[in-house]
């Protein structure tokens, strides 16, 4: 089945990508794979403190990741593979693509206004022509309508 891998965080654009995966999915007859990534934690000397931390970014990623999940069930009827991972956004983000059998494309959201975001702007720039699938950068000012007629 085609999969069309999403990532997702806090931003309003992310939603605009996730639903834009959904409908292409659901058109097309395959699935959304939502990767929620937990961001790399700066080392705390106190362990506890680290410890504490880093369930709490899990335990936000986790919560991210069930929303969007749901936004999937009702938008399009569809149940995604969800995966959340910890580290460097980058390298995660390329060895989820690697890992994911028939990527359909890496689904990405630009943000409305300045920059469109550290993950578009690296794999639309420096890793543009290395990606094993195409990248859709899906602009994060689209309204729902526009979402529906573009997918």
């Amino acid at each position: 089945m085609r999969t069309y891998l999403v990532v997702v965080d806090e931003s309003a654009e992310a939603e605009a990508a996730l639903l834009f995966a959904a409908r292409r999915a659901a058109k097309t007859g395959g699935g959304v794979h939502i990767l929620a990534l937990i961001p790399k934690m700066e080392f705390v000397q106190w362990g506890a403190v680290q410890a504490t931390m880093e369930d709490e970014a899990r335990a936000r990623a986790e919560a991210l990741v069930m929303s969007a999940a749901g936004t999937l069930m009702a938008e399009a009827n569809l149940q995604p593979t969800i995966t959340v991972k910890a580290g460097d956004p980058v390298p995660v983000v390329r060895k989820t693509v690697e890992e994911t059998d028939n990527v359909a494309a890496l689904v990405l959201a630009a943000a409305p206004k300045g920059a469109p975001g550290p993950l578009v702007a690296h794999f639309a720039g420096t890793d543009a022509g290395t990606l094993p699938c195409p990248l859709m950068i899906i602009p994060g000012s689209l309204s729902r309508e526009d979402i529906e007629r573009l997918s």
